[in-house]
């Protein structure tokens, strides 16, 4: 690494100091001060899978065709993969802080201007940056989160907390009821009062936001160690008073790093592909299969209520799907750091990718009510599984290239499924609604089940068991001292494609 951003070496304990805390309610403010981001993303999706009918008459909506339904939605996930992209740069090289704050304005206004669309343009492009701050925000809330976080309990709190996107959904789908009823509102308002509220429950996490402090690991890596220690002694201060009692020893478990302001994007990209091919292709296996399995059924899935089974009032349907998929997260949660990651995340991707498969074949026998249950039972595994996807890109990669690497296995995967599911699916139930034959959605059924058995599969062999392990054993920053420098936590010759290796002694 060039000199010249070199700025110091220090060696320091703050790792092991935030892992050994024990779970207090400064960790509960984290949790709703970051983790509350995926109510609002469920917020948005469920919405506009509600709306669009409501979206559809040229007189109180946009006058949108179903094909422009599936294009607003991969509009919005174009938006996402580009923000986690730009955002997650800027997330690694500027702090946490500062761009979860800025990405969850740029949320708040690009919600509100939705609201107030006066055309079909003006909504796409709403749609894009509304996207673009929800991208953002998953690299840099993930990041945050396992950072500040301690490693007994970064499993289930992480998947819990990708989960909670299904109690925006349930929000949405509920709210949708009254918003909708012509007798209670003017169609052409309730829509825009829909979006209007994701604006203003975003102005409600700002201020819960706004006291959760910077990654104390982030700061000593660049340069700010003495701002660091600041935090994570006003943290320990905080948990011993909530606590009642005085904290555990901290284990002897100290890195030795070399500091530096910046770290350049090739940097990155070399550890990424070269020092990690194995967990870049579990990565990316994981994001595609769990991006088009709920990319492709979601975003229409009240379009296919409303088109094959004359559903009138689809918010019920959805709140009950929505509940599912929380209830898997939450549920299944604790078994990622007990059972394992591996097993686990194999586990609930080969089992939603099969039940999937069975759902394409039965497609011509289903009612509302059975295709709804059918997605019961598929997305409670699949809820589970598709938020350790996020858990496994945030935390088998260096600190210094956390935010980044979310961001770009987010963007790479949801362009995969994200974009072209919408699409596909669009123009599926388009051709299919001529003839009201909903087989003609098996295809994409049957191209997710594959992807989400195929992603299990992979982590069966690649998987790394990160369970109980500190971020830094599982992969050392880039800038740590070692003996070696070539071979720093690589799995380029399967040394470590299947767990952690310790963190190597300190040569201050």
């Amino acid at each position: 690494m060039a000199s010249d951003v070199e700025t110091g070496r220090i060696t320091t304990d703050i790792p092991a100091r935030m892992d050994r805390l024990p779970w207090s309610r400064w960790h509960w403010l984290v949790v709703i001060g970051l983790g509350t981001v995926w109510i609002l993303d469920g917020l948005e999706v469920t919405i506009v899978g509600s709306m669009s009918e409501a979206l559809k008459p040229d007189d109180t909506g946009l006058g949108l065709t179903s094909s422009d339904i599936g294009l607003a939605g991969a509009v919005y996930v174009a938006g996402a993969c580009l923000g986690a992209l730009f955002f997650g740069q800027l997330t690694d090289r500027f702090g946490r802080k500062k761009l979860f704050l800025v990405t969850l304005g740029v949320y708040t206004v690009a919600t509100v201007a939705t609201a107030f669309a006066p055309n079909p343009l003006w909504y796409f492009i709403a749609r894009f940056f509304t996207g673009a701050g929800i991208g953002g925000e998953y690299a840099a809330i993930n990041s945050a989160i396992d950072e500040l976080i301690p490693k007994k309990y970064r499993g289930r709190v992480d998947v819990a907390i990708n989960g909670s996107f299904w109690v925006g959904a349930a929000l949405g789908s509920l709210l949708t009821i009254p918003l909708l009823d012509p007798q209670l509102l003017d169609p052409g308002i309730g829509w825009r009062l829909a979006f209007g509220l994701g604006g203003i429950l975003a102005i409600g996490i700002l201020i819960v936001r706004r006291h959760v402090p910077e990654s104390p690991r982030w700061l000593f890596i660049h340069g700010q160690e003495d701002e660091g220690e600041r935090i994570v002694r006003s943290i320990e201060d905080t948990v011993a008073k909530e606590s009642s009692g005085s904290l555990p020893d901290v284990e002897d478990d100290s890195i030795t790093i070399r500091q530096r302001r910046t770290i350049g994007i090739a940097e990155i990209a070399r550890t990424v592909v070269t020092l990690y091919p194995k967990r870049t292709i579990l990565c990316f296996s994981l994001f595609v299969g769990q991006a088009f399995l709920y990319n492709a059924f979601f975003f229409t899935y009240g379009d296919s209520l409303t088109t094959f089974f004359d559903v009138k009032q689809t918010g019920w349907f959805l709140a009950v799907f929505a509940v599912s998929n929380f209830l898997g997260a939450l549920l299944l949660s604790p078994l990622f750091d007990t059972v394992g990651r591996v097993r686990m995340i194999t586990g609930t991707y080969v089992l939603s990718g099969v039940l999937l498969a069975i759902a394409g074949f039965s497609l011509g026998s289903l009612s509302a009510v059975t295709l709804t249950m059918f997605g019961v039972a598929i997305f409670f595994f699949a809820s589970a599984g598709a938020s350790a996807a996020y858990l496994t890109a945030s935390e088998v990669f260096p600190l210094e290239t956390r935010a980044l690497c979310i961001a770009f296995f987010y963007a790479i995967g949801t362009a995969a499924g994200g974009i072209s599911g919408p699409l596909l699916f669009g123009k599926l139930i388009e051709d299919a609604s001529e003839s009201k034959d909903i087989t003609g959605l098996a295809l994409g059924y049957f191209l997710g089940a594959a992807l989400m058995v195929a992603a299990g599969l992979v982590a069966a062999f690649l998987g790394v068991h990160a369970e109980g392990q500190s971020l830094e054993s599982i992969a050392q920053p880039l800038t740590v001292e070692d003996a070696d420098d070539t071979g720093r936590g690589s799995d380029s010759d399967g040394s470590n494609a299947d767990g952690p290796r310790s963190p190597a002694p300190s040569t201050a």
